[in-house]
């Protein structure tokens, strides 16, 4: 592979010295590394996934549009920066190789690295507050629409289909408590499908996977610099950027965790997390999408449970695993979490309530005083 890395990298800096290179974060889908050059250049390189991503040309257009918007977006004050889509002395922004996988080259944002977990409310409401400002942004994207690189990338009821047709076809007998968690909340996986069918919730260009590895801080960690891991960027609802970001930041023991009883949804880091989002963005949240902001974190931790228990069925093809059990254990997380976030629905729906409302009454102020 290493053989393979400088090839890539001598595609796009073929005048560069490749003096170091070593695996970088810890995603499940694309291989990242850190590309140090002889001169102290130091960029991320990357091999997408073609399991995942089977056109990438798309996903690199996509991340081009995407990353130039931002930059050309942004008030000049902001801390906020975007890394720059590399370009070979042709012109090219994504490599082939043999076996068909693209390769990609993007400037490396110093200063800054991603957390494990949220560790206080601070950090909790610094990663809403910069989605927030990431959607703000995105909602004034010319048009056309990016490319949906991934078709039916948080459709719940295409994953319950899939999953269903999976259990008929192979009658699996592995771990039927994931099975009957599943089929307790069936009906709740076209609660999201439904309500945007109706019109009731916004529809606009979204991340796609906002986790809290994903948002880059600074060095003493208390502001968020960067969001990366744009390529599922695409057309899609703010609650399921917003609910996964939530189910992400709101769980801070991750995703691998040591013992199952010890999975709880935060309920403060929930509060901080809106309040820094709705500071950004209360404006492009309909009432349906403030109506759903409890349950949009309980639909996506659910459905990456699904996610997860499918592809443990299917051998593991999708998320990358370190033993054969790990996807089937990540899904019991998940759905732990949700039997957390169930626990404490009554109180979480009335502090998005109360944090909305308050958000509103702000912006009218604000829109009062201007007219004054």
């Amino acid at each position: 592979m290493n053989a393979l890395c400088h090839k890539a990298f001598t595609v796009f800096l073929p005048n560069e010295e490749l003096a170091s290179l070593a695996p970088l974060g810890s995603g499940r889908v694309n291989d990242t590394w850190l590309a140090i050059t002889a001169a102290g250049g130091r960029y991320v390189l990357q091999r997408l996934n073609p399991a995942v991503f089977p056109d990438p040309s798309l996903v690199q257009a996509n991340l081009l549009r995407v990353t130039e918007h931002l930059r050309a977006s942004l008030p000049e004050a902001d801390t906020f920066k975007v890394f720059t889509v590399i370009r070979s002395p042709t012109g090219l922004i994504g490599w082939t190789d043999r076996s068909g996988a693209c390769w990609r080259l993007l400037s490396h944002l110093d200063g800054c690295s991603a957390l494990e977990a949220v560790e206080n409310t601070e950090q909790a409401r610094a990663i809403g507050a910069a989605l927030g400002l990431f959607h703000q942004l995105l909602a004034t994207l010319p048009q056309p629409l990016l490319a949906d690189t991934l078709p039916g990338f948080h459709n719940s009821p295409l994953y319950l289909a899939e999953y269903e047709a999976q259990q008929s076809v192979s009658c699996q007998p592995e771990a039927a408590d994931c099975r009957d968690f599943i089929q307790q909340r069936r009906e709740d996986f076209f609660l999201l499908e439904q309500a945007r069918q109706r019109g009731e919730i916004t529809e606009q260009t979204v991340h796609g996977d906002p986790k809290v590895g994903n948002f880059l801080f600074s060095s003493d960690r208390t502001q968020v610099i960067s969001l990366i891991d744009l390529d599922t960027v695409k057309p899609g609802l703010l609650l399921h950027d917003l609910g996964d970001c939530l189910r992400s930041c709101c769980n801070p023991l991750g995703e691998e965790v040591d013992s199952l009883d010890e999975v709880v949804f935060h309920q403060a880091f929930f509060t901080a997390v809106l309040e820094g989002y709705l500071s950004r963005a209360a404006a492009l949240l309909k009432p349906g999408d403030r109506r759903l902001l409890a349950d949009s974190a309980r639909l996506i931790s659910l459905e990456l449970g699904l996610r997860f228990y499918s592809d443990y069925l299917a051998g593991s093809r999708y998320f990358k695993t370190s033993c054969q059990e790990q996807n089937l254990f990540r899904a019991r997380a998940q759905f732990a979490l949700v039997r957390s976030l169930e626990n404490q629905y009554t109180e979480l729906t009335a502090i998005a309530a109360e944090r909305a409302a308050a958000a509103v009454r702000s912006e009218l102020d604000s829109n009062d005083g201007g007219k004054k």
